[in-house]
């Protein structure tokens, strides 16, 4: 019996000094001793990679930053189709239990719940792709990003602009919110810039990802005259549906030509790679990320894709290529004067205005532009 008690003790005090030992090595690996071979990503994306759109733009992000880094597939762990709410915290639950030094997030909803995590858990490193709580919340382990799509969307609608036929566009929007109002405002204003008579229609679907749903509005504003169909949405539904009809399109996240050649003109894009590299690069070389990142044109973090030369306009080439060397030389889109829908003067001639962070924060609806209930 003594003997069999000795052999049992031994057991605990091995098993114990195992466990502690994987504890302390753990957050020791979280605090100082991070690589590119032991480093563990995860990833809660709001979608999959099916909608050939938002979230497929996102893990090529993914995908560029592990080849550029040196990191390996079992290094990373995704969560697809995460609805915001609970099955937020039970993603990020589940990627703390696996061991992740890096949890990023990717749709507007997470950030409650991504904040919280960053409080619970100081040793590790909290990314939300297009939030606006981490500069208020003064957490140094949780980070807000985004890309300035306001100047990718202005130059997709010079293009939409001048090859509008009825001089009626429409919009897909998933949300009435800052960010897409932020965005189909810039297009807007882009196709105005070329097309002073250009009127548009705006459909919300309250929802980021319902690809029948993108179909059936676009069709609705193909029915109300618009014969150029743009997006902030995460399919290519919109884009599908303007090709069966036989009008044009504007896509978004993803470059959609291939997905309907005879009606895109163009994508806006992001580059999420751009971000991720930094980001994760910066944490490994034991430096401090910035609380809020924004990053346009001429970081390469948004970017138009190649336009379509057998949908455009003539003269589309020219005017896009002009007015791309203003923005990157410091234009604003959002450059006065501006009126609201009401006819209230929101920006004096001249006047510009400014995003105090990433996220997109326009939310007033401009004249020209129509919402349709």
């Amino acid at each position: 019996m003594k003997k069999l008690s000795l052999i049992l003790i031994t057991m605990v005090l091995i098993l114990g000094i195992g466990f502690f030992a994987g504890c302390r090595r753990d957050e020791t690996r979280r605090v100082g001793d991070l690589t590119a071979e032991n480093v563990r990503l995860a990833f809660i994306h709001v979608g999959d990679q099916a909608d050939r759109g938002y979230t497929y733009r996102q893990h090529r992000g993914t995908l560029d930053m592990m080849a550029e880094l040196g990191i390996s597939e079992d290094q990373v762990r995704n969560f697809w189709n995460i609805s915001p709410g609970a099955a937020v915290d039970t993603a990020l639950l589940e990627a703390i239990e696996w061991g992740a030094d890096m949890i990023f997030g990717t749709s507007f909803g997470f950030g409650p719940h991504m904040m919280e995590a960053a409080q619970d858990h100081p040793h590790i490193q909290f990314f939300h792709a297009t939030g606006n709580l981490a500069v208020a919340s003064g957490l140094p382990n949780f980070h807000n990003y985004f890309g300035n799509m306001s100047q990718a969307r202005y130059l997709s609608g010079i293009a939409a602009g001048l090859r509008t036929e009825s001089n009626i566009l429409g919009f897909v929007a998933a949300h009435p919110n800052a960010e897409v109002i932020t965005g189909l405002t810039a297009f807007f204003m882009g196709a105005q810039s070329v097309n002073p008579d250009v009127r548009m229609y705006v459909m919300y679907m309250n929802q980021w990802n319902n690809p029948t749903l993108e179909s059936q509005l676009a069709q609705a504003l193909i029915n109300r005259g618009a014969d150029v169909i743009a997006q902030h949405a995460d399919s290519a539904s919109a884009q599908t549906t303007a090709q069966a009809v036989g009008v044009w399109g504007v896509g978004y996240n993803n470059d959609m030509i291939p997905m309907a050649p005879d009606a895109v003109l163009v994508s806006p894009m992001f580059d999420w790679s751009i971000y991720l590299i930094y980001a994760v690069r910066t944490i490994l070389e034991g430096g401090d990320v910035a609380p809020d990142f924004l990053a346009g044109l001429n970081e390469g973090m948004v970017f138009l894709s190649d336009l379509n030369p057998n949908t455009v306009a003539p003269g589309t080439y020219e005017a896009i290529a002009a007015a791309e060397v203003y923005i990157r030389a410091g234009r604003n889109v959002f450059t006065g004067p501006i009126y609201s829908a009401a006819g209230e003067q929101l920006l004096a001639p001249g006047e510009t205005w400014n995003e105090p962070l990433s996220a997109p924060s326009w939310t007033h609806i401009i004249r020209g532009i129509t919402v349709v209930e």
